[in-house]
């Protein structure tokens, strides 16, 4: 938990991915080709202690299975859902700049 939590604290927006989900594919490239934000992308099947970091992060999201997961300014955001429906209700863009992650 103290490294994923370190982790998530890194940079402004950081997001917990499976190299093989094309949702998180869809959110890595709304992050950087959208909106310009620079996240630390965090491949968990790419982690010697992936399944692990997993298991945490779908225990705190409290409901499963939620891959990726996203963090913004070291506080859990949620899941592609949950990024999707912040950015459509024009609430994601704000969130950023309050971070730092966007100067717009």
């Amino acid at each position: 938990m103290d490294c994923l939590m370190k982790l998530a604290s890194e940079r402004a927006v950081v997001v917990f991915t499976l190299n093989s989900d094309c949702m998180c594919h869809t959110l890595e490239r709304l992050f950087s080709d959208q909106l310009g934000v620079n996240a630390l992308v965090h491949e968990l099947d790419q982690d010697p202690r992936g399944k692990e970091m997993e298991r945490v992060l779908l225990k705190m999201l409290g409901r499963g299975p939620s891959i990726p997961v996203v963090f913004i300014g070291g506080k859990l955001v949620g899941g592609t859902n949950k990024v999707m429906s912040l950015h459509l209700g024009g609430e994601l863009v704000p969130m950023l700049k309050n971070v730092g992650a966007l100067w717009l």
